[in-house]
């Protein structure tokens, strides 16, 4: 598909994700309503603000207090700080649509939703959705931490935390968003002659696959090990603003959590484990299949390819976490998408790298490009 066919849904998509976003954070206000409690508990209230908190384009001083982005008292409550809160969801706004719009034009130029690529296109699009609310939150987090007016203090703890923040917000506005868009560009692909689906050798397309879950692995496996993790938070040390990076570098290296059975039953310990073995699997089948699907191998198509297969696999596995947890049965359904969107930051990191070390093991096994057909004319 051609750069002018694929702006288009790429515009819409991004113009739906940024809306549906937008009126997610407007929609806080109406949980401070009275009767907010009458439909839900106050448990789950106050999940559902620490939701949207992070896309509520309110001034800090009139949202409820309690989260990064809420209440500031003090000097946080003055204009200039108010200003600072406005700038940062700006920011925040303009960012999510710019790196969606990016993404998703990547995605709809390389995976057409043509020639069975349509549902490869709509979880592509729709797992790019967490990476750009990730990178927004992540841009606009310093002018959010200042208008708090302790910028400074625990500069990156506070940073880590608001990197954290997007949660299944974003999650859900993705999936709405990656339909339409899907629909906008099977319509805009109509009397264009997208390329057929390529063929890849199996053995290079498997040793592909392989080299880049094992990056993914290494993240899941071993930097997520809790005597690893641990050695993470602690052993790095700064002074002043750099001060405790730990809680910022698990954010960006741990795709989870885990450790030995002697904590806890050995049925409940495997199926923990079984749902990131799933996670690897999803990983492995979805690099499997990428280099078929896309119209070019670039290096930016398999790096975003491979990132949206890990966050793919990042929700699979929360959906499973979903079935074996008793959260939800203790605390409310609401509680049962907390973990949605968790892990993200860690799968951008280590989803580029699978993607490129995956295109690196395809050209080694002696694939390339053949060359497109010449058009008609």
């Amino acid at each position: 598909m051609t750069y002018r066919r694929a702006v288009i849904p790429a515009l819409v998509g991004g113009l739906l994700m940024t809306l549906l976003l937008w009126w997610a954070g407007a929609s806080a206000q109406a949980l401070q309503l009275r009767g907010a409690t009458g439909v839900f508990d106050v448990d789950s209230v106050i999940e559902i603000r620490r939701w949207l908190t992070p896309w509520a384009y309110d001034s800090p001083t009139a949202l409820p207090s309690g989260g990064l982005a809420a209440g500031v008292t003090g000097a946080g409550a003055g204009t200039p700080y108010a200003d600072l809160y406005s700038t940062a969801m700006q920011i925040r706004f303009v960012a999510v649509f710019v790196f969606f719009l990016a993404g998703a034009l990547l995605v709809v130029r390389r995976i057409p939703p043509a020639h069975g690529r349509t549902p490869a296109t709509l979880l592509a699009l729709w797992t790019w959705g967490p990476v750009a609310g990730t990178l927004a939150v992540t841009i606009s987090a310093p002018w959010l931490i200042a208008s708090q007016g302790r910028g400074s203090f625990r500069g990156l703890p506070q940073l880590a935390n608001a990197i954290a923040s997007s949660g299944p917000v974003t999650v859900f506005a993705a999936l709405l968003t990656a339909v339409l868009t899907v629909l906008v560009a099977r319509v805009t692909a109509k009397g264009d002659d997208p390329l057929p689906r390529r063929s890849v050798p199996p053995r290079a397309a498997r040793l592909a696959a392989s080299a880049g879950t094992a990056v993914i692995a290494v993240s899941l496996v071993i930097l997520s090990y809790q005597a690893v993790a641990a050695r993470i938070q602690t052993s790095f040390n700064g002074g002043g603003i750099l001060a405790e990076p730990g809680d910022l570098l698990r954010e960006w290296l741990l795709l989870g959590a885990w450790t030995g059975p002697s904590t806890t039953q050995l049925g409940d310990w495997l199926l923990y484990r079984a749902a990131d073995v799933v996670l690897l699997a999803v990983v492995w089948w979805a690099l499997r299949l990428l280099p078929g699907l896309l119209t070019r191998t670039t290096v930016p198509a398999m790096a975003v390819g491979a990132v949206c297969a890990t966050v793919l696999g990042l929700l699979v596995s929360e959906v499973l976490h979903m079935a074996v947890d008793d959260t939800a049965t203790v605390r409310g359904p609401v509680y049962l998408f907390s973990r949605l969107g968790e892990g993200v930051p860690a799968a951008l990191t280590f989803g580029v790298t699978a993607g490129l070390v995956a295109l690196l093991t395809l050209r080694l096994a002696g694939h390339r490009d053949e060359e497109p057909p010449p058009r008609a004319t």
